[in-house]
């Protein structure tokens, strides 16, 4: 049945709320877990549900997307298999950017269209979970839908934060609400039991949909003046159309700002994480490097999750995710932080010529502390520098880094001196 679903992954916007991550990328396009990016969660769900013909659609920063989807994707000749970027282009019909997610899959339908299928799964290019898609489709076909929206049960305190929706006895949505902030007692669904008793009693969009081909086809073009699907498209279609609930109990986070963003990467250094990258039925792919093991000399590891090629002295760290590629000095502490690593090695020149001319080498220096702190790629980080983010500091932009939520983000190729103290 898969090869009748067409996958489309939303890039997304400009992605203000995780800056300065993405200053010079897009959403998709940042690390992830030390070695993937974004964009790797939703092509591999969709790879290991046996749906192997996707669109990546981009508008803003999207040379390294492009470049690591063109680096990492490929298939055999024989087969139909493709992962292929549709920018954001101007057209004799529109000289517009995307203005929306409904927007953008109306803006590159015509591509779209040229291929064969029945169902469109659309998805979103910025979330962190393990979803089978075939049993979605599966219930979207059995239902007869036009719609499927895969649903996820909220807390009270989290159903502000999304679209929450109420569905019958045969899970067809019947209403819905974007971010309610007073009568939720109106908005209470049967969960199921399991849930009920975790308080998640309310339904929230996780942003995931399939739709028949036909039916989206007419949708978007009946009504060209609505251009997000989950504010105006999805909303009018629940009221006349048969939109089932597809509801889904496992582990979902969205990546919309720093504090979540950092959370879910601390998250995998767990005993049993809730993001499981060790689970051989849900494998995540991603770019195959040619990179040596990690080397690590003196250092106390405790809940830290390592990438391949780094080169560790560290006395401690605890409580992180290394980067491939990344290089800690000696007698320095890293605690509660996400370190990126680099894009590549320095060769021994050019090391001895940073040496002689007093500059910090890619990676951390000696001596360093460094806590509650994301470190970009390619940053030069001193010796004897100390980074403790907490909830002392204030929100801003200062340069080098910036502070959100009390976590400090080291920009991507920034350069810390020598005993600078953050």
């Amino acid at each position: 049945m898969t090869d009748k679903v067409l996958g489309v992954i939303l890039g997304g916007g400009q992605g203000s709320r995780l800056s300065p991550l993405t200053q010079t990328r897009s959403k998709p396009a940042v690390p992830i877990a030390g070695k993937y990016r974004l964009v790797d969660i939703p092509i591999s769900n969709c790879l290991n549900s046996g749906i192997h013909r996707m669109f990546v659609l981009t508008q803003f920063n999207s040379a390294s997307l492009n470049k690591h989807i063109k680096n990492t994707y490929h298939f055999s000749h024989f087969s139909t298999a493709f992962v292929d970027i549709l920018a954001a282009e101007q057209t004799v019909e529109n000289a517009a950017w995307f203005q929306g997610t409904a927007d953008a899959v109306r803006q590159c339908m015509h591509h779209i269209v040229n291929h064969e299928f029945d169902y469109i799964l659309i998805l979103s290019g910025d979330q962190l979970y393990q979803m089978d898609f075939q049993t979605m489709i599966d219930a979207h076909i059995a239902a007869s839908a036009e719609i499927t929206i895969a649903t996820i049960p909220v807390t009270a305190k989290d159903a502000t934060d999304f679209g929450i929706l109420k569905a019958d006895e045969s899970q067809m949505i019947t209403s819905f609400i974007e971010k309610p902030k007073t009568g939720l007692e109106d908005w209470v669904s049967d969960t199921g039991e399991t849930m009920h008793e975790e308080g998640r009693d309310f339904l929230a969009s996780m942003g995931i949909y399939v739709f028949n081909r036909d039916f989206l086809i007419k949708i978007l073009d009946e009504n060209p003046e609505e251009k997000d699907f989950g504010k105006e498209i999805l909303p009018r279609a629940i009221r006349s159309n048969r939109v089932l609930s597809f509801q889904y109990e496992g582990y979902w986070t969205d990546i919309g700002n720093i504090s979540s963003f950092f959370e879910a990467n601390l998250g995998l250094t767990d005993a049993i994480p809730k993001f499981n990258l060790f689970d051989s039925t849900h494998t995540i792919f991603t770019r195959g490097r040619m990179l040596p093991p990690s080397k690590i000399s003196g250092t106390t590891l405790v809940k830290t999750v390592i990438a391949e090629g780094c080169i560790i002295h560290a006395s401690k760290v605890e409580h992180a995710v290394l980067g491939i590629r990344s290089r800690i000095g000696s007698e320095t502490t890293i605690m509660n932080a996400y370190i990126m690593g680099s894009d590549r090695y320095q060769t021994l020149e050019e090391i001895q010529q940073d040496i002689d001319a007093e500059k910090p080498l890619i990676g951390i220096g000696d001596r360093c502390y460094i806590q509650n702190a994301i470190v970009d790629k390619n940053c030069r980080i001193g010796n004897d520098v100390s980074i403790s983010g907490g909830a002392h500091l204030e929100d801003g932009d200062f340069g080098l880094y910036a502070v959100k939520d009390g976590i400090v983000v080291v920009k991507k190729g920034a350069l810390i001196p020598s005993g600078t103290v953050i």
